[in-house]
């Protein structure tokens, strides 16, 4: 049997973090249009039987009913394929949320907290999702009704602990798991990919199907399964277009702003998200705020400052001019007891602006 396997498309994030470039968040909401539109052409065009949906398929504080349309429209192009929702943490299956009050095309089915087996002719699919923003797993061991059968599991959650220290995302455990013996078990909540890390994988991340920041770097898609009793053979499939990026930019031999802004609206990069790492030595007061407003490149997102300053403030502040006793003025404030380090960092700032004022 053949299976898509997706999770944490996010559907109407407010992309808060990423939106000082105008109309950002607007752009990125019609991105993940797009993408759950391919994703839905690549299963109509390789007549693939069933998708597994492993939660946080949309935000349910910013989702509109107009984009749970859209979503459901596209189901219906695909009514041969079997779709199975597991509900997540960010889109979990409450009273006034569109799991509970829309009516979704006969080919979905919505699992709610309680564990649910659904007997299909090639396989036997359990399923169980969350009923608040927060849950403690219930389900800790499944009994398998029938072994000869293909057994699946689709659900949203934390494996291993993950990077969940004090809240509780349905938590897991990979050796009881594996102890259950299914054949498949397809979660989300994790965004980074988990599928190939050692041989015979079956609990598997797909990772988030579309990138939603800076922290979610490289190729993003879904899993494609081909699934037998013996045998599980799975590939990625790269579904976005458009990815996060970082990349260095070496100020050594930059001499002002106007400069900096003119090489990065300079820069050939290819349609991506690209954060910009300034780093080397600067030669000049640098202000990232006032620099991103003369930004037209529109490729690039955010702009992070990772330069050291170009003199040696202990140094300087050995020399016998008027510069080292500025140096040594700036240092003796910045080795003061209680002083934080953003204190520091501006008087670092103050020093630099003072060796250029000194030249």
């Amino acid at each position: 049997m053949k299976f898509i396997h997706m999770a944490d498309m996010h559907f109407d994030s407010a992309f808060v973090n990423l939106a000082s470039k105008e109309n950002f968040a607007i752009a990125r909401r019609l991105e993940q249009r797009k993408v759950m539109k391919d994703v839905i052409d690549y299963i109509k065009t390789n007549n693939i039987p069933y998708l597994f949906i492993s939660g946080d398929l949309y935000e349910h504080e910013y989702i509109k009913r107009t984009t749970i349309e859209y979503i459901n429209n596209l189901f219906k192009e695909i009514p041969q394929t079997k779709i199975y929702i597991a509900p997540g943490n960010h889109d979990p299956y409450i009273k006034n949320s569109f799991y509970n009050q829309y009516e979704w095309n006969e080919n979905v089915h919505i699992f709610t907290d309680k564990l649910e087996l659904i007997e299909e002719a090639e396989c036997d699919i359990y399923g169980y999702g969350f009923n608040d923003f927060y849950m403690k797993n219930s389900y800790s061991k499944i009994d398998i009704k029938n072994k000869e059968k293909i057994n699946i599991l689709i659900t949203h959650g934390s494996l291993d602990g993950g990077s969940d220290e004090k809240k509780e995302y349905n938590p897991m455990s990979s050796k009881i798991l594996k102890e259950t013996e299914f054949d498949y078990i397809a979660l989300g909540h994790i965004h980074k990919k988990s599928f190939n890390d050692y041989k015979n994988q079956k609990i598997v991340y797909p990772g988030s199907t579309i990138s939603l920041g800076f922290d979610e770097l490289g190729e993003r898609g879904v899993i494609l399964g081909n699934l037998s009793k013996t045998n599980l053979d799975l590939q990625f499939i790269r579904i976005e277009s458009k990815s996060f990026i970082e990349k260095e930019l070496n100020i050594t031999d930059i001499n002002s702003e106007e400069e900096l802004i003119e090489k990065i609206n300079s820069l050939n990069l290819e349609e991506s998200f690209y954060k910009i790492i300034l780093t080397g030595k600067r030669n000049f007061n640098l202000d990232v705020i006032n620099i991103t407003k003369f930004i037209d490149n529109k490729n690039v997102i955010r702009i992070k400052n990772c330069t050291d300053i170009k003199y040696n403030i202990e140094e300087m502040s050995r020399t016998v001019n008027l510069k080292g006793l500025f140096a040594k003025n700036i240092l003796n404030k910045m080795n003061q007891k209680n002083i934080s380090e953003d204190e520091k960092e501006k008087l670092l700032e103050a020093f630099e602006i003072g060796m250029q004022v000194l030249k």
